[in-house]
């Protein structure tokens, strides 16, 4: 999302919110299952200038158990965490 009109400060990151509250098939899930479903895999949409390994445009590889602060960016929903959430950078396949 290059056009954010978004710069978060310090170590903050801004990721896409993947909610999931129904399956393929129909189903509806409660809270806990949804949660669950997530995936923990995102590309950064933005970084503040105190990360130090993360930048916009990495996909990474979020801690399973980590919440963060669910906010809405230019009509999108996102979730903002701490770069200490981070596990690890996923290198793109170019």
């Amino acid at each position: 999302m290059a056009n954010m009109n978004f710069k978060p400060t310090r170590d903050w990151i801004v990721l896409p919110m993947q909610r999931k509250d129904k399956t393929e098939s129909g189903i509806e899930l409660l809270d806990g299952t949804a949660n669950a479903l997530r995936t923990n895999i995102l590309k950064v949409l933005a970084a503040g200038p105190s990360c130090e390994t993360v930048r916009e445009g990495m996909t990474v590889m979020v801690h399973p158990a980590t919440e963060g602060l669910v906010v809405t960016i230019g009509g999108k929903e996102c979730i903002m965490i701490n770069e200490f959430s981070i596990c690890g950078i996923i290198p793109d396949p170019e």
